[in-house]
C-alpha cells in the first residue's frame, strides 16, 4: 500500500475521532452550563475530513440536530468527501 494512502487513512481515522469527541464534549458542556465550543470549531474537523465522525456524534449525542446548517451541512460534507474519495480512487472520472 502506498505511503500516502496509509497517511490518508490514519488522518481520516484521527480527524473523525476528534470530530466525534468534540460533539460529545460540547454536549456535556451544554448540560453542565459550562464554556462551550463554537459552532465554527465543531465544523472545522468535519470540513477537514471528519464529516462522518461529526455526523455520528451529532446523532448519537443528539447535539445540534435542530440547526439546519448542521442537519444539512454535515451530510452534504459527507457526500462531498465520499465523492472526492471515489475520484481519488479512480472510480469516478
Amino acid at each position: 500500500m502506498p505511503v500516502l494512502t496509509v497517511i490518508l487513512i490514519i488522518w481520516l481515522l484521527i480527524i473523525n475521532a476528534v470530530a466525534f469527541a468534540m460533539f460529545g464534549i460540547d454536549k456535556r458542556r451544554a448540560r453542565n452550563k459550562a464554556w462551550r465550543l463554537s459552532e465554527r470549531a465543531l465544523f472545522l474537523p468535519a470540513i477537514l475530513g471528519g464529516s462522518l465522525g461529526a455526523l455520528c456524534g451529532m446523532h448519537l449525542f443528539r447535539h445540534k440536530t435542530k440547526h439546519w446548517y448542521f442537519r444539512y451541512g454535515l451530510p452534504l460534507l459527507l457526500l462531498i468527501h465520499l465523492g472526492l474519495g471515489l475520484w481519488l480512487a479512480g472510480v469516478i472520472r
